[in-house]
C-alpha cells in the first residue's frame, strides 16, 4: 500500500522534497525560505514568517554557529551549536506548519529527518504604558499590552512564588490564539481553574481577536445584561484579584486581561483605593455607588413624578419647570428620549472622530446644539440638565457604562408607561434577578447578598490593611490568611 504524500514528506530527509511540501502548505509570499551551507558541505534551510520572526536573532543565534558544522557531523552536533535559549526537536510536519505561522523559525538539516523548532518570536507591539482607562494618580502606572509574553512577565515581576501557575492554552481554530490561565496554588478555589480552562477549549470560533470574545464565550448566559468576568487593564489590580483567589485569564493581542469568579462591587472599587487611607476610599466608593444610582434612575424619576406623582415636585421647583416646559412640543417621556439620543450621538461622534475635531466637535454639540434647541423649544433647560448629568453620573464606573445605560432607558420606558410603580417593579426583579446569578460558584451581588459580614471590610466601604488579614470568604480559598504580623 502507497504511503501519503504527507507520511512520505515526513519520512524523507531530502532537504527539497521537505521545504517543496511546506510551500504547498504554507502558500503565501510572507512565508520565507532560506536555504544556506556551512564551508564544510553541510546544507540547512530556515523557514520562518516575515515581519514576525527576530531576523537579527536568527543570524546570531542560527546561521552564525552552524558555519562551523562539518559535513559528516552526527546530528548531535547540530543540535548542541544552536544558541537558541528555546529549541524542540520534532519530525512532524504539522508541527513546523504550526510554530512558524505562530512566529518561530524552523530549522531542516539535510540528511536528517528531525528538524529544530527555534523560538525567535518578535511581534509588533507598543511600550508598556499607563492604560487609558484606569490612570491612578497614586500607585503604579504600568498598564497591560498587546504582547502575551510582556504581560506574564509583568504579573511574574510583582508574584515571585513557585505557587502561581500559568497554564497556556490555544482558542480559535484558524487564529490559534494563546491563553495564558493564572492562578495561584492552594489559594483559588479548587475546581474553578479547571472550569475555566474547559469552558475555554470546549468553545469552537474561528479567530479570538481580544479578551471579550473569551468573556463572551465562557459566560454561561451570553445573553445577559450583567458580565460574569471582571476586567483590568493593570497588572497590580490583575496580582491582586488572584492572590485573593480568582483565576485570571490574559489573551494574546490584548490589553485587558480577565478574572473570574466575579462580583459586581469589584467595579465600584480602583487600584488607588488601597494606596490612600481607607477613610477617604470609602467616600469615593460611596459616591460611585450614589453617583451609578442617580445617573440611572434620575431621568425615569423625573419623568415619572411630571407624568403621574406632580406633587412629589417641591412647589418653588415646579414653576420653574412648568416654566420650563411650556410651549415644548413633546410629551416628556419623547423630550427625554430625544436629548438621550443627541447625548448619545454627540458621545459617538466625538470617540470615532479623529481626536482634536472629536474634542471639537463636543464642545460644539453640547453648547450650540443643546442651547440652541432650548431657545427654539424643542426641548426644556431640565432635560438637558437631568440628562446631561446622568451620563456624567454613569461614567464615574466606567466598566459598567454598558449596563447601565442600558438600564437606564429600560427604567424610562417603564417610567413613562406606569410611572413609580414600574420603577418600583423593576428594581426588584432585577434585585431578584441578580441574587440569584452566580460567576463560578460566587454570587453577583457578594458579599450583601448573601450577607457575607466579614466580606463587608472590603465592600463599598474599606477597612485598614490589619483589618484585613483574611481572604473573601465569598470566593471560598483553601488559604483563608492572607496577612500575619508579629506585631503586638
Amino acid at each position: 500500500m502507497e504511503q501519503p504524500a504527507s507520511e512520505r514528506a515526513l519520512c524523507d530527509a531530502d532537504l527539497k522534497t521537505r521545504l517543496k511540501h511546506i510551500k504547498e502548505i504554507l502558500t503565501s509570499p510572507d512565508i520565507l525560505t532560506f536555504e544556506f551551507s556551512s564551508p564544510h558541505g553541510k546544507k540547512f534551510a530556515l523557514v520562518y514568517l516575515d515581519g514576525i520572526t527576530d531576523k537579527q536573532l536568527l543570524g546570531e543565534l542560527v546561521i552564525k554557529p552552524l558555519g562551523r558544522v562539518k559535513g559528516d557531523a552526527p546530528p548531535g552536533a547540530v543540535r548542541s551549536l544552536l544558541a537558541s535559549p528555546e529549541v524542540k526537536e520534532s519530525k512532524d510536519i504539522s508541527v513546523a506548519v504550526e510554530s512558524v505561522l505562530a512566529g518561530d523559525a524552523a530549522l531542516f538539516v539535510e540528511g536528517q529527518q528531525t528538524f529544530y523548532v527555534l523560538g525567535l518570536k518578535l511581534p509588533p507591539g507598543r511600550a508598556v504604558a499607563e492604560p487609558p482607562t484606569q490612570v491612578a494618580i497614586k500607585g503604579p502606572r504600568e498598564g497591560f499590552t498587546e504582547d502575551i509574553k510582556v504581560n506574564l512577565g509583568l504579573v511574574r515581576k510583582r508574584i515571585k512564588s513557585p505557587a502561581l501557575q500559568v497554564k497556556m492554552l490555544s482558542s480559535g481554530t484558524r487564529s490559534h490564539t494563546a491563553v495564558a490561565l493564572c492562578y495561584i496554588r492552594g489559594v483559588c478555589r479548587q475546581g474553578v481553574a479547571e472550569r475555566v480552562e474547559e469552558e475555554i477549549l470546549s468553545q469552537k470560533i474561528d479567530l479570538v481577536p481580544d479578551s471579550s470574545y473569551i468573556s463572551s464565550l465562557i459566560s454561561k448566559r451570553p445573553r445577559s445584561l450583567f458580565k460574569r468576568c471582571g476586567s483590568c487593564e493593570k497588572p497590580d489590580i490583575f496580582c491582586a484579584k488572584i492572590c485573593e483567589g480568582r483565576v485570571g485569564i490574559i489573551v494574546d493581542g490584548s490589553p485587558i486581561a480577565l478574572t473570574a469568579p466575579y462580583m459586581i462591587a469589584e467595579d465600584f472599587q480602583s487600584a488607588e483605593d488601597y494606596y490612600i487611607t481607607s477613610y477617604r476610599a470609602t467616600v469615593i466608593r460611596t459616591l460611585r455607588l450614589l453617583a451609578v444610582l442617580v445617573g440611572v434612575l434620575l431621568p425615569a424619576l423625573y419623568i415619572s413624578a411630571q407624568l403621574y406623582k406632580i406633587e412629589l415636585i417641591p412647589l418653588k421647583l415646579l414653576f420653574k419647570i412648568a416654566g420650563s416646559v411650556s410651549g415644548i412640543p413633546f410629551s416628556p417621556s419623547v423630550e427625554m428620549f430625544f436629548t438621550l439620543f443627541i447625548v448619545e450621538v454627540l458621545n459617538e461622534a466625538s470617540v470615532r472622530m479623529p481626536k482634536y475635531v472629536g474634542m471639537a466637535l463636543s464642545v460644539v454639540g453640547a453648547l450650540v446644539l443643546g442651547d440652541t434647541a432650548v431657545k427654539a423649544g424643542i426641548i426644556s433647560t431640565p432635560a438637558v440638565i437631568i440628562t446631561a448629568f446622568s451620563a456624567i453620573c454613569l461614567y464615574t464606573v466606567p466598566d459598567l457604562v454598558e449596563t447601565t445605560a442600558t438600564l437606564r432607558l429600560l427604567y424610562l420606558l417603564v417610567a413613562g408607561a406606569v410611572g413609580m410603580y414600574g420603577v418600583a417593579v423593576l428594581s426588584a426583579f432585577l434585585l431578584c434577578y441578580l441574587s440569584g446569578e452566580q460567576s463560578y460558584g460566587v454570587p453577583l451581588l457578594a458579599p450583601f447578598a448573601p450577607l457575607v459580614v466579614s466580606d463587608l471590610k472590603d465592600g463599598i466601604s474599606k477597612s485598614n490593611l490589619y483589618s484585613m488579614r483574611r481572604r473573601p470568604r465569598s470566593l471560598g480559598s483553601p488559604d483563608k490568611v492572607r496577612f500575619k504580623s508579629d506585631k503586638k
